[in-house]
């Protein structure tokens, strides 16, 4: 009976062992797992917020980058604008001096005078016995259809007599003239340009300049 008792006490503590050891390896396993479980939670949790700057870093470079770039179009768009302004500007007030010169130059008195310098008797000092070709705007010359009266029509428009000129002169219209004169030497094959387009280009090519360094500021 005794040993009946004492066999049972040895399976009981056998038993008894056995869950206990389970009980702890089932701990330690748990506790590991958890252990792991953690780790892995702070290594996502490390790579999300990694990922989440690199992304917040990216969306800033891009950001700057689209801003830059948006500030360097707006000056290139604003400079554009400032040069094709004073282009235009430029080209309204060339425009108005060429205006000005073919309003200026279609004077009668004006082209006379030309005529006279250019054609008269005192252009024999310096131009002798060539025979010359003064050309002028259509405009001053319309209606002289005649052609026995064509000659004498021409001088007495321009309120010129046969003897204010010099031999050799004739005069000519021009299509391409709107003001003033213009003097071909017939042999030489030379010729002196004072017409509305020529005058014009002179003065330009003077008040141009000018006119730019005011608009730009610097006078």
């Amino acid at each position: 009976m005794a040993e009946t008792t004492k066999t049972s006490s040895g399976v009981q503590e056998l038993i008894d062992r056995i869950r206990n050891q389970g009980v702890e390896a089932a701990r330690e396993e748990a506790d590991r797992l958890l252990r792991q479980a953690r780790q892995q939670a702070t290594e996502i949790v490390a790579h999300a917020k990694a990922d989440a700057e690199a992304m917040q870093a990216k969306a800033r470079a891009e950001i700057e980058a689209y801003r830059t770039s948006s500030i360097e179009a707006l000056g290139l768009a604003a400079r554009d604008t400032v040069l094709d302004l004073k282009a235009r500007v430029m080209s309204r007030f060339d425009e108005f001096v060429k205006r000005l010169v073919v309003s200026a130059t279609r004077d009668k008195e004006l082209v006379r005078s030309i005529v006279l310098v250019l054609a008269g008797h005192a252009a024999d000092e310096f131009i002798k016995d060539k025979d010359i070709e003064v050309r002028i705007s259509d405009s001053l010359l319309e209606g002289q259809a005649e052609p026995v009266f064509k000659e004498e029509g021409k001088l007495a428009i321009l309120g010129l007599s046969s003897d204010m000129l010099r031999e050799g002169v004739e005069l000519a219209s021009d299509g391409d003239i709107e003001g003033g004169a213009r003097v071909r030497l017939v042999q030489d094959e030379l010729e002196i340009d004072l017409s509305d387009r020529a005058i014009a280009r002179m003065i330009s090519q003077r008040l141009l300049p000018r006119f730019k360094a005011i608009l730009e500021g610097a006078e």
